[in-house]
């Protein structure tokens, strides 16, 4: 099973373990058999200075295969105002426009256990994060990293911080989350915060 099949299988999956429909024999609600999550590999080049972090990609965006692809995450409509790009470009443009502007996107965690898409249902016990001292020390420029939301900040600095070269300092900026379900701030005033992305 391969390409868009196995994305629309995988999708089909955890839809149903986050609704809580009977699949493969799963009961109603259980969470016993939830598979185990892998992000996506980094949208970088070698000479990016700012590394912006999410916490582990969406449902939708694991069926798509591309970061933020749930139609209300407002990620890329806020990068292609702070980049001048249009957010409905197609995906290979718009991260090659992150490529060209020096930022890096990335998840804090390689992967994990999660029923359906929110930070929250994070098993914290099954918690993999990703080779960031590999990554950094291919980046040597990196010097600001960049949270996109508090779930990602707190991962960070509870998995990762610890592991990291103890010469190696990073400016780190939490964010407001670009999710849907954080409703809290009006586009706008997002959009505001983001703009210290690239100061």
């Amino acid at each position: 099973m391969k390409g868009p099949l196995r994305r629309a299988f995988l999708f089909v999956q955890l839809e149903a373990r986050h609704t809580g429909r009977q699949t493969d024999g799963m009961t109603r609600g259980s969470r016993a058999h939830t598979a185990t999550i892998r992000g996506f590999p980094p949208v970088a080049r070698r000479g990016a200075r700012v590394l912006l972090l999410g916490s582990m990609p969406s449902v939708a965006s694991l069926a798509a295969g591309e970061y933020y692809a749930h139609p209300h995450n407002q990620f890329w409509r806020i990068i292609g105002e702070l980049l001048a790009f249009d957010p409905a470009a197609p995906y290979a443009k718009r991260t090659a426009a992150l490529r060209r502007a020096d930022v890096a996107l990335w998840d804090v965690l390689a992967s994990c256990t999660r029923p359906g898409s929110l930070d929250t249902d994070i098993d914290e016990r099954s918690i993999v994060v990703n080779p960031f001292a590999d990554f950094l020390a291919v980046h040597p420029h990196i010097r600001r990293v960049c949270f996109n939301g508090a779930r990602a900040e707190a991962a960070w600095r509870r998995h990762v911080l610890p592991l990291l070269p103890r010469d190696r300092e990073l400016d780190c900026l939490r964010l407001p989350s670009t999710s849907p379900a954080h409703a809290a701030l009006t586009f706008r005033q997002k959009l505001r915060a983001w703009r210290a992305l690239l100061d």
